[in-house]
């Protein structure tokens, strides 16, 4: 049986009226692809927000490997081996792909660098091998604004990768993307975590990205965890296709 990497107990959160987390418990398991699917204000992305430090539940806890990370700093989770996917790239717009990347890798070890001296930085060889792992390495002497939006999200993953993670949360990893890039996007971002050995969870709308690339997916309606299954399971329900669904 897989290791249980990231386990939420209990977790409950409301924003006046709306409730987006009652009692949620769910643990993900080390080496899956996990899908959170739901209809809009269902509660996906403040869980995320919650297992990235960038909220803290009214109750509840949060454990990843073991420690728990319910009341840490962002930057405190992220150097624990969580890294977060925004749904719109967060890049440095006018700083080349390098640049970016050679950023992060400064961040992670709490080692602020100057522009002028990224190039000098002993990641430089690791930054060009994630920027080859996602398929961008020919943009790396270009600035972020210059990448259509496909090419930015896989910026964004190396971006992530460059964090060293064990975990990392995604927010729609291919909204704003050509549906005709979307599939590619997808397989360059899966065979990259594989080959990282690094785990996922990724709230995404689009069923056939869900049923394509997800081990295991978790429905979420009104603060609550409806069912987990295997995609099979869950997009055959016939609950969770007439209320999430719409089918």
């Amino acid at each position: 049986m897989a290791n249980v990497l990231l386990s939420a107990k209990n977790i409950k959160i409301r924003f006046g009226g709306v409730i987006a987390a009652d009692g949620i418990d769910l643990d993900v398991l080390e080496g899956e692809n996990l899908a959170i699917i739901g209809p809009n204000g269902a509660g996906k992305t403040t869980f995320l927000n919650i297992s990235t430090g960038y909220l803290r539940p009214q109750a509840g806890t949060v454990t990843f490997l073991g420690h728990d990370i319910t009341a840490q700093l962002p930057r405190t989770i992220t150097r624990l081996g969580i890294a977060r996917a925004f749904q719109i790239p967060q890049l440095f717009l006018d700083q080349t792909v390098m640049e970016n990347m050679l950023i992060a890798a400064a961040s992670l070890r709490g080692r602020p660098s100057g522009f002028q001296a990224l190039s000098l930085m002993p990641e430089v060889p690791e930054m060009k091998r994630l920027l080859d792992l996602v398929g961008v390495k020919s943009y790396a002497e270009r600035t972020a604004r210059e990448l259509p939006e496909g090419q930015r999200k896989l910026v964004d993953i190396a971006l992530a990768l460059a964090l060293k993670p064990k975990l990392l949360l995604m927010d729609e990893p291919t909204s704003g993307v050509a549906s005709s890039e979307k599939l590619t996007i997808m397989d360059i971002l899966t065979t990259a975590l594989a080959k990282e050995k690094v785990t996922s969870v990724f709230v995404e709308h689009d069923m056939d990205m869900v049923e394509r690339y997800a081990n295991r997916v978790a429905v979420w309606n009104v603060g609550k965890i409806q069912m987990v299954g295997t995609p099979a399971e869950v997009l055959a329900d016939p609950k969770v296709r007439e209320q999430v669904i719409g089918i």
